[in-house]
């Protein structure tokens, strides 16, 4: 099926963390949305494989999400390479996504960054007519470059280019991501505590969405990284 937003993350909860807001309200606004997870978390500190393939599941289905995939790439080696980037070519001309988001340039996570020139280059290559792939089918997929690619903020203070404001979905991405119950903090919970299931990580992804949306003027909003200039039609376009 072809969607408006397709969105890849390195890790099972790279896609809720970075852009969960975002996502669901344009689920709420009638956009079709499918999330594409790289590898299976399976390098974690906590959780297993099998408790992750669940959370990210029921995460997906939170944010409504139309599918949600797994490349089944090993987590903690990414490697962006030309047989990594044509599978990612596959989803995109199979797909056809006006938007795809990705993972930051740069990011605490080596994986990240990997992931992020991995789905860009992909993404430019879709495009090519002389670029040869083949869908589900068996058929050669015709090529099919995205619209825009855009990089969602994650871990380290990066500069937004923009800001989606996500006032009335927070509460749906901070759903979004108690699913990932394994990861995050849980008073109680056993398991080695990592950075992401200390208390202070989960009080810090509210405080930063609150800090975008007081720069934005609204309750909460997610930031965004552009590979280039953005352009509005009007001035009065701009919030």
């Amino acid at each position: 099926m072809n969607v408006d937003i397709l969105a890849i993350g390195a890790h099972p909860d790279d896609i809720e963390l970075g852009c969960g807001g975002t996502l669901a309200k344009h689920v709420a606004l009638g956009h079709t949305v499918g999330l594409v997870d790289l590898t299976r978390g399976e390098m974690g500190s906590r959780g297993t494989v099998l408790e992750r393939d669940a959370e990210a599941v029921k995460a997906a289905q939170i944010l409504g999400a139309s599918f949600r995939v797994n490349l089944d790439m090993p987590d903690g080696r990414l490697v962006n390479d030309f047989d990594s980037q044509q599978r990612i070519i596959e989803l995109v001309r199979t797909h056809r996504p006006r938007i795809v988001l990705c993972n930051a340039p740069r990011d605490r996570h080596p994986d990240h960054g990997v992931a992020s020139s991995m789905v860009v280059e992909a993404c430019f290559r879709a495009g090519l007519h002389k670029w040869e792939s083949v869908g589900e089918d068996g058929q050669r997929q015709a090529p099919f470059r995205p619209e825009h690619v855009y990089h969602y903020i994650q871990f380290y203070d990066l500069q937004a280019d923009f800001t989606v404001d996500i006032s009335d979905y927070i509460e749906a991405k901070m759903a979004s991501l108690a699913a990932h119950a394994s990861q995050f903090y849980q008073e109680g919970a056993d398991g080695p505590e990592t950075v992401i299931s200390s208390k202070w990580f989960w009080e810090s992804l509210t405080a930063r969405t609150a800090e975008w949306g007081r720069v934005m003027g609204v309750a909460h909003a997610e930031g965004f990284i552009a590979p280039r200039r953005l352009g509005v039609d009007s001035l009065f376009s701009l919030r």
